[in-house]
């Protein structure tokens, strides 16, 4: 693991001592099997405690991990016979969203997610994740292509949020956004949303409106980031843990509010630790769920989408 936050470093520094002694015992024929299987069962202890007990701003920094899986991550281990489709045949191609065909056990499914970037040159290229609306209008062509021949639509969500530059404004940022919410509500196919990191915004929810929302377990997903809720309720953006507990973005409190339906569990210490085992998951609640989903007629899925989120929050007549 390149990569490791604050709070994973006493696990860090116990896996590296029982490395050095892997190595010690096997260039100097000593015997460490024992000390070797303590430490490895205290790791696995460790790491339980701390998991279990992650604060929110800490399942924060998890769903940012540098290492964490992206989307074409996920549909490489899940998926076959990809086909990209790139462009919005408007402006661009918006590399921060990837959208195409892939087949799972044999059936096309239409494909959409945002996308990172790894190197520094990539994340560039990808611009961390941060769509323009190009991007956005590229995903619901295809979307709408798919629907056209009955393809259902899986959306892996990871994205800080929308673009916010003067260009993607001046080219209709919030009205993709509006138009993708509106479009997807009615689309005549089964909609299967994979929260997967990070669940910003618009920029989140202009791919995430679906009959079923999976989350997975370290996954964020909110209305403004810890840091930009700071910066506006106390001006300062070293506040942003505690925004994080007044955001309340975590899966654990999304189940329970009702804004998603289900939790993925990742491998102990993330999904980064186990891409395999993250995919193999995803892909067993993407098939419990599809199961059901395709025997229901496209006007029940369409008036039962609309009722699903027509139901959450909360409003007071005066």
């Amino acid at each position: 693991m390149a990569f490791v936050l604050d709070f994973e470093k006493p696990i860090v520094e116990l896996e590296k001592k029982i490395e050095e002694l892997k190595a010690a015992a096997e260039a100097g024929n000593i015997e460490l099997e024992d000390e070797i299987k303590r430490l490895t069962q205290k790791v696995e202890k460790l790491r339980k405690e701390i998991y279990q007990n992650l604060t929110r701003w800490q399942r924060v920094q998890l769903a940012r991990h540098p290492d964490r899986p992206y989307t074409l991550d996920y549909i490489s281990q899940i998926f076959t016979d990809w086909v990209e489709f790139h462009g919005d045949r408007l402006f661009a191609d918006d590399p921060a969203v990837v959208a195409g065909f892939a087949k799972l056990d044999g059936e096309t499914f239409t494909i959409v997610g945002h996308q990172k970037g790894r190197t520094t040159k990539e994340k560039l290229e990808r611009n961390f994740g941060m769509p323009h609306p190009e991007g956005y209008r590229k995903a619901m062509r295809i979307m709408k292509l798919g629907a056209k021949f009955g393809r259902p639509v899986i959306s892996f969500v990871d994205t800080p949020g929308a673009f916010p530059g003067i260009g993607a404004e001046e080219r209709g940022q919030a009205l993709a956004i509006a138009e993708n919410i509106r479009d997807m509500a009615v689309l005549p196919v089964p909609i299967i949303v994979v929260v997967t990191g990070e669940g910003g915004s618009g920029g989140a929810l202009a791919i995430g409106v679906g009959d079923v929302v999976l989350m997975l377990e370290h996954a964020i997903y909110s209305v403004i980031s810890p840091e930009g809720c700071a910066s506006i309720l106390w001006r300062d953006a070293k506040y942003a843990p505690d925004a994080a507990e007044a955001l309340k973005l975590t899966a654990p409190d999304l189940l329970e509010l009702g804004v998603i339906d289900e939790i993925i569990p990742e491998p102990p210490g993330g999904a980064h630790r186990d891409l395999k085992l993250t995919a193999e998951r995803i892909k067993k609640a993407i098939k419990k769920h599809y199961s059901r989903l395709k025997k229901v007629s496209p006007d029940k899925l369409i008036r039962k989408r609309i009722e699903k989120y027509g139901k959450m929050g909360i409003y007071k007549e005066e």
